[in-house]
């Protein structure tokens, strides 16, 4: 058996394939290439790819890989639903341009929500702050009274100081105390990311 040798353009579309990340404007390439190489790309890569290619229109190649990555990002009701509002209001738009909307309106309501669960947190720690029991520094005057049973005023200090230290570790490693530190933490390393 004789094996077919590939051709010039196939080994440079292979090459062009391989080496996509790479590629920015890609001039006056023909359409049929363009989308035998356009279609191995992310939708990053295809961003960048558009935005570098200055005075020609690639939306003939890049428009039905638009409308896949979305179909692949938002779902095909998602896709079913956009494409019917189109037909209803007889518009058509660039599948890229639905692409950048529809992250854009993804990201906002991510950053609606994180915001809403942050205000509930700080409002629910304000609240448990408020309800803290505080610890009072000042020690009441001594008496050197006994009081019934021989128990001094100062052993019954004691006792309550040793009951608040308990209560206040009982506190401290309880489950809903290491929630919200955990919490707290996840929203500032979301904030620094942001």
């Amino acid at each position: 058996m004789r094996s077919s040798v590939p051709s010039l353009v196939d080994l440079c579309v292979q090459l062009a394939i391989d080496n996509i990340r790479f590629l920015g404007d890609v001039g006056v390439t023909e359409f049929h290439l363009l989308d035998r190489i356009l279609s191995h790309c992310t939708p990053d890569q295809l961003m960048h790819i558009e935005n570098c290619t200055e005075d020609r229109d690639l939306s003939p190649v890049t428009d039905k890989l638009w409308k896949k990555f979305f179909k692949l990002q938002f779902g095909a009701d998602s896709m079913n639903f956009v494409v019917e509002k189109m037909k209803q209001k007889n518009v058509n738009f660039s599948w890229r341009r639905l692409y950048k909307a529809k992250l854009q309106e993804r990201e906002e309501a991510t950053e609606k929500s994180l915001a809403r669960i942050k205000k509930r947190y700080e409002e629910e720690n304000a609240k448990k702050q408020s309800r803290q029991v505080q610890v009072c520094m000042k020690v009441p005057p001594s008496s050197k009274r006994s009081f019934y049973g021989g128990f001094s005023a100062d052993s019954m200090y004691d006792t309550k100081s040793s009951l608040m230290k308990k209560a206040r570790k009982e506190f401290v490693n309880c489950r809903e105390v290491k929630n919200l530190a955990s919490m707290k933490t996840m929203v500032h390393r979301n904030n620094r990311l942001v």
